[in-house]
């Protein structure tokens, strides 16, 4: 299922809403609306979305899938940021691992370390783990936030907030031009707050498509990272809004 960079944030604003209108989305998006009516007739034959009058709601029947394409989309580069995220953590670090399809693939990078203590309430990437013996892996309880694997809520900041890790990773909704850090609804923000909150090192995951990418709720800036790492180099002017003292990995640059 290919679906393109404006059709997968459709369907995470579905997530969010429930509901989108067809004049929504082309105000959103600056396009208009028949392109929208074309990316939503493509998002039909998906099964992923059924018609309402006026635009589309979430296809309860299929929520499922909506995932699984968002874990897909731009997989290689993910991948390639998992990469490079690994080459920056120690064998016997601590880490604490947030939601999102990103932080998987650092999981499935970090699988080879040996000795990791990996903190999480992403349960995809808690799975990812546990084939290597030597790690400590601890999970957050509490209810699923279905279709998504992963825990969201009082039961994941509480996890957090009870350790003090070397290193933190965090996916983010979108990026502004203003340089902030956004989230789909506020049970997002508060676990990422919580988790760049109680670490040495805070690694910010991201790859391009997040750059310019609309989400509600405001959960940071990047003063509050310490290591930004995407798969390619930062476009004009979200490069202007990085602090200098920063880091900024480019996994393109760094991986063969």
């Amino acid at each position: 299922m290919n679906l393109s960079v404006r059709q997968s944030i459709i369907v995470d604003l579905l997530r969010a809403q429930g509901a989108v209108s067809v004049d929504g989305l082309a105000s959103h998006f600056g396009v208009t609306p028949q392109t929208i009516r074309r990316d939503l007739n493509h998002l039909y034959e998906a099964d992923l979305v059924r018609r309402r009058h006026g635009g589309a709601e979430l296809n309860a029947a299929e929520r499922n899938v909506s995932f699984q394409t968002r874990r897909i989309t731009q997989l290689q580069a993910k991948a390639r940021i998992g990469r490079a995220v690994a080459g920056l953590i120690p064998p016997g670090a601590s880490v604490l691992l947030g939601f999102g399809t990103t932080p998987e693939q650092v999981a499935l990078a970090l699988a080879d370390h040996q000795d990791l203590t990996v903190v999480t309430n992403n349960i995809s990437a808690a799975l990812a783990l546990t084939h290597n013996p030597s790690h400590r892996v601890v999970l957050a309880g509490g209810q699923l936030r279905q279709p998504n694997p992963e825990i969201l809520g009082p039961e994941a900041e509480r996890l957090f907030n009870s350790f003090k890790a070397d290193f933190g990773v965090s996916g983010v909704g979108g990026f502004d031009s203003d340089g902030a850090l956004l989230d789909f609804d506020m049970a997002e923000s508060d676990c990422h707050k919580a988790l760049r909150g109680n670490c040495r090192v805070r690694i910010l995951v991201l790859d391009h498509t997040k750059f310019g990418r609309r989400a509600p709720v405001r959960s940071g800036s990047l003063e509050d990272v310490d290591v930004l790492v995407c798969d390619q180099a930062i476009p004009e002017p979200y490069r202007t809004r990085i602090p200098a003292r920063v880091r900024v990995v480019i996994a393109d640059e760094v991986l063969p």
